[in-house]
């Protein structure tokens, strides 16, 4: 049984700041506990919750939240947050369906200023927040809170760039729990944070600083140079003094004791940014995830005694899997071949082609942008990039992608992972968008796998081509159980395949949603509708015999994606109305994602939604013959 009696006490932060500072240590091990549990029963991102405990606790305790607006950075920390702010018992209800969001969102909660799931967002939208407030003459605090992988992108420097220019009142929370970019803390560095944070200390700073002001100009540099070099030898932060920030730590994030000064004469301060290092270890307090490889970043429901994680047994490889064992194979056989990833190298199975070439693997941090320019210069020098990004992640790069990539007709190619719904992630994970702004670039070949082994063929087409950019989509997840060939074959650039010959309707299919597709087909040839299946593989060159041959030989054409409206379908019906295609009777529907961003689910839920299963493809084909149908049915 589960003891928490303080947590059981406060419904919100108010209760919170009620009790003593002498009860928040077991305030803090009750909320570990509790966030243990929660997430042993739905699973969802757990390290870097644990690694926050006591950091959240104690702004809560010392911020007037929600008047004081608290920002989290991605959101994978923001678990500890929600149980302080009214939502314990929906944790156990969190990225299922119907149940809390795995990110902040501002829908859901009053103390959610600002909604997440990418990184590095925090500092620019908190900035946005501060003037916001200045010009209405607020006097309530913002913070930002932001992890230490997230600063590797370049958006954060942007903001504290802007932050410090602005000289604008920012709290920034630096949670450091890996990169180590100060020495270890202690009880020197707690004492030298809270004078240098204190007002006193602030106090005769400024006094001074007014001082040299009447100075000559060589003086007063001298003078600024020497306060800040004596404050970073003992405290580090250079790199933020010259930001604009005022920078205080490195202090433990695990110590209340030494978090609550600090942050009380931070949040007491009137004017400039601050910065705040805080150093934390994710996953702390529990364990199995202290001693994982990865700090239980994101788990599967898991038992808590033993930290055993509950995984469903596959069937069929996962497609990341057979993207990353296709390239070690290709790299195999060309040393030209490099891969590069944004901070992501399990999620995008690179981790496997480091272990194989470890000087061809390149982890660019949180920086999408960097990545597909880097690409692009590898790709200008002769070498084969495989630039392997989320699809949701891919989209902070589409300028990259354009003048970089595109205009330059460079060889770069782009494996776009976890392509359409994405389960408990939802809306800020999901892969809606790729094909809709691949597909309008001159010269781009934009491909979707239907299967496991169609995307082995891929990653060989795509090693093959050096003619321009290439893409390829394909779905977390597992495949579908098809045979695998032992390598890949190099397709054929615009060209598409006939699964299924039929005579009255047509499926035209982009990506996974094929196996629906054929098993739609099945179920129509049951009410004697005669059904084509065919499997585009390519958004871009378009295979205009095919579609031509589907349009002049059926009744009916279903255009079929898991993507956004303005991708595949899009690129269609332009191709079709530009060649006279639907001037002869041909009744066309395209099935996509809907137009709406669509919360977190199962993501076969997901996908019956959106009609784009068996069912609700059946169910267009009856919509689109209308009377017809009627007839069919009848007989």
């Amino acid at each position: 049984m589960l003891r928490t009696p303080l947590l059981d006490q406060i419904a919100s932060p108010a209760d919170l700041r009620a009790l003593p500072e002498s009860a928040l240590t077991q305030v803090a091990d009750e909320v570990r506990r509790d966030l243990v549990d929660a997430v042993s029963r739905t699973g969802g991102h757990l390290g870097a919750g644990l690694g926050v405990v006591e950091l959240t606790v104690a702004l809560h305790y010392v911020f007037n939240t929600p008047e004081d607006r608290l920002i989290w950075d991605v959101g994978h920390q923001a678990y500890p947050h929600k149980i302080l702010t009214g939502r314990r018992e929906g944790m156990r209800t969190i990225r299922q369906e119907d149940g809390l969001s795995g990110f902040a969102k501002r829908s859901e909660s009053d103390y959610d200023p600002f909604g997440a799931g990418h990184s590095s967002t925090s500092i620019s939208a908190g900035l946005g927040m501060a003037v916001a407030r200045d010009l209405s003459c607020g006097r309530n605090n913002v913070i930002a809170v932001i992890g230490d992988g997230a600063m590797s992108a370049g958006m954060a420097y942007e903001a504290m760039n802007n932050a410090g220019a602005l000289d604008a009142r920012l709290i920034v929370i630096l949670n450091d729990n890996d990169m180590s970019i100060a020495p270890p803390t202690g009880a020197m560095s707690a004492y030298l944070a809270r004078l240098v944070s204190g007002k006193a200390y602030r106090t005769l700073r400024n006094r001074a600083k007014q001082i040299t002001d009447k100075l000559p100009e060589f003086v007063r540099e001298g003078a600024r140079r020497t306060e800040e070099f004596t404050r970073g030898f003992f405290t580090g932060g250079t790199l933020f003094e010259e930001l604009g920030f005022y920078y205080v730590g490195p202090i433990d994030g695990h110590d209340l004791d030494h978090l609550l000064p600090v942050l009380k004469n931070v949040r007491d301060a009137q004017d400039g940014p601050i910065l705040v290092h805080v150093v934390t270890q994710k996953g702390k307090g529990y364990g199995p995830a202290e001693s994982s490889a990865d700090k239980y970043h994101g788990v599967s429901k898991f038992d808590v005694v033993t930290g055993e994680q509950a995984k469903a047994k596959a069937n069929a490889p996962s497609y990341t899997r057979v993207f990353a064992e296709s390239l070690v194979q290709e790299a195999r056989e060309d040393d030209k071949i490099v891969a590069i990833n944004a901070a992501m190298p399990n999620g995008t199975g690179l981790d496997l082609f480091g272990e194989a070439f470890p000087t061809r693997t390149f982890d660019v941090g949180i920086a999408e942008q960097h990545a597909v320019t880097f690409a692009a210069g590898l790709a200008s020098e002769g070498y084969k990039p495989f630039c392997a990004i989320y699809s949701t992640f891919l989209q902070r790069a589409y300028d990259q992608i354009v003048h970089d990539v595109a205009i330059q007709h460079l060889p770069v190619r782009f494996a776009i992972d976890r392509a359409g719904f994405v389960g408990a992630d939802g809306p800020t994970h999901a892969g809606s968008f790729d094909t809709g702004f691949l597909a309008p670039l001159p010269g781009m070949v934009v491909m979707a796998a239907a299967d496991e082994a169609e995307l082995r063929h891929m990653v060989r087409t795509a090693a093959a081509y050096d003619e321009g950019p290439i893409s390829f989509r394909y779905p977390r997840g597992n495949g579908v159980g098809v045979d695998m060939p032992a390598r890949g074959e190099v397709l054929e650039i615009g060209k598409g395949r006939i699964v299924r010959e039929g005579s009255k309707i047509a499926i035209l299919s982009f990506g996974t949603r094929l196996a629906d597709a054929l098993a739609a087909a099945e179920e129509l040839e049951t009410f004697g509708l005669s059904t084509t299946v065919a499997d585009a593989r390519f958004a871009k060159p378009l295979d205009a015999d095919l579609i031509r041959r589907l349009a002049q030989n059926h009744e009916v054409l279903i255009l079929l994606e898991e993507g956004a409206s303005g991708g595949f379908a899009a690129q269609v019906l332009e191709h079709m109305a530009r060649n006279g295609l639907l001037e002869h009777g041909l009744k066309v529907r395209p099935l996509t994602m809907p137009d709406s961003f669509v919360d977190h689910a199962a993501p076969e839920k997901m996908i019956h939604r959106a009609g784009l299963d068996k069912a609700g493809i059946v169910d267009a084909v009856f919509r689109t013959l209308g009377d017809t149908a009627h007839r069919v049915l009848q007989a």
